[in-house]
C-alpha cells in the first residue's frame, strides 16, 4: 500500500510538472508574441494634428543670371552675371537671438494635415552677392557719357565698383509654403529617423543693397517676385520631441521688380536664376504620441 501511494505521488508530481512546463511554455510564447506586437508601433512623427518648429542655418549657391536694368536715361542688360552667398563667420552671432538675422538662417513651422503629410510655412533668409571681380557682356543703351564710356567692346568691367554693386544681403528672403510627405525609416525607443520630400512656392521679399551709377544705395524691403522649390530632408527625433534636421533644396527664383534707387522713380532691375541650398538646425515637435 505504501509503495502504491509513493508511486501515485511520483506520477502526480510528474504530470503536474509537465502541465506546469507546458503552461510556462505557453506563457513564454504569449509573452514573446506580445513583445513582438509591442515592437510594431506607428511612426512617431506621422500623426495628424502634430506641429513642429525648426530653426537653422544655410549655405546657398546660385546660377548665373542676366540682369536687366531700366530707368531714366538707361535701358540695358548685363549677361551671365555670377554670384555667391555670404556666410557669417562662426561665433556667438549664431546663438545670440539679438543677432540672428545677420546669419543665413531658416525657420520652419509645420502642421500635419494627414498622418504623413504636412503643410510647412518657411522663411529662407539667404544672401546673394554679385561677384565684383568679373567682366560681363553688355547690351542696351546708357545716356550718361561717363558710364557709357565704361562699356568697351560690348563688355563692362565691374571690379572697381563704379558702375554697379549688387547684393541681396539683408537678404534674399524667400517666404514660402510647402507641402511635404514624410516616411519613417528607423523607429526605436528614444530615436527615430524620418525622411521627407516635397515642393514649395512663395514670394521673394528681399532687402536689396544696390548702387548703380553712383546713386545713393537702395536698401529697403520690397516684394520683388516669386520662387518655387523642390526639397528633401532627414529628421532625427530624440525622446519623442527634440529634432535635428538636415535639408536640401533646389529651386527657381524670378524677380521682376527689384528696386535700384531709394526714390519713387520707376528705376528697377529684373533677374531670374536657379538656386541650391543646404541647411541644418534643430527643432521641437509638439503633440507627438507613441504607443506604450
Amino acid at each position: 500500500m505504501k509503495k502504491l501511494l509513493v508511486i501515485g505521488l511520483m506520477m502526480s508530481n510528474f504530470v503536474f510538472a509537465q502541465t506546469l512546463s507546458r503552461d510556462t511554455a505557453d506563457i513564454e510564447v504569449i509573452h514573446e508574441n506580445a513583445h513582438e506586437r509591442i515592437k510594431v508601433k506607428p511612426d512617431p512623427l506621422l500623426k495628424k494634428g502634430q506641429i513642429f518648429v525648426f530653426f537653422g542655418w544655410n549655405r546657398g549657391a546660385f546660377g548665373n543670371s542676366d540682369i536687366h536694368f531700366t530707368g531714366n536715361g538707361y535701358d540695358f542688360q548685363l549677361n551671365n552675371v555670377s554670384a555667391r552667398d555670404k556666410p557669417t563667420k562662426l561665433g556667438i552671432v549664431y546663438i545670440d537671438p539679438s543677432w540672428f538675422t545677420v546669419t543665413q538662417y531658416n525657420f520652419r513651422l509645420g502642421y500635419f494635415i494627414k498622418d504623413n503629410l504636412a503643410l510647412v510655412l518657411g522663411i529662407d533668409h539667404m544672401k546673394y552677392v554679385m561677384k565684383q571681380n568679373q567682366t560681363v557682356d553688355f547690351s542696351g543703351t546708357i545716356s550718361d557719357p561717363k558710364y557709357a564710356a565704361m562699356v568697351q567692346n560690348g563688355q563692362v568691367n565691374l571690379s572697381d565698383e563704379q558702375f554697379l554693386t549688387f547684393e541681396h544681403t539683408d537678404g534674399l528672403n524667400y517666404e514660402n509654403l510647402g507641402l511635404e510627405k514624410y516616411k519613417n525609416l528607423i523607429n526605436r525607443k528614444n530615436i527615430d529617423l524620418v525622411w521627407s520630400y516635397g515642393v514649395g512656392i512663395g514670394v521673394m521679399f528681399p532687402k536689396s543693397n544696390i548702387k548703380l551709377f553712383g546713386n545713393e544705395r537702395s536698401d529697403r524691403f520690397h516684394v520683388a517676385g516669386m520662387g518655387t522649390d523642390l526639397r528633401t530632408s532627414l529628421n532625427l527625433v530624440f525622446w519623442n520631441h527634440w529634432m535635428a534636421r538636415l535639408e536640401g533644396k533646389v529651386g527657381y527664383i524670378n524677380m521682376w521688380d527689384i528696386k535700384t534707387t531709394l526714390n519713387n522713380k520707376p528705376d528697377k532691375a529684373q533677374q531670374d536664376f536657379v538656386f541650391g541650398q543646404v541647411l541644418a538646425g534643430v527643432g521641437y515637435t509638439f503633440n507627438t504620441k507613441r504607443n506604450k
